[in-house]
């Protein structure tokens, strides 16, 4: 099950610069995870924006939590 929420997350350079969005949509992963932290339930956003399913938004957290489970991040310095 969680592979099949992770498919709906694309990551394509030519869709919103390469950023992971929502099936090739110009919905961001972080759009929908940015509305669910101010509050907004899922419901709220499906009838916000019709084209996204209940899957998605559990696709998003789905992709979230499997980045936060990185074991080191380093900083680049310039």
């Amino acid at each position: 099950m969680e592979n099949q929420l992770k498919n709906r997350i694309t990551i394509n350079p030519e869709i919103c610069h390469g950023r992971p969005t929502i099936r090739n949509t110009r919905y961001t992963v972080d759009l929908i995870l940015d509305l669910l932290s101010s509050g907004m339930s899922e419901t709220e956003i499906i009838d916000d924006y019709p084209a996204l399913e209940i899957k998605d938004i559990k696709a998003c957290l789905s992709f979230a939590a499997q980045l936060s489970k990185v074991k080191s991040v380093n900083r680049i310095v310039a």
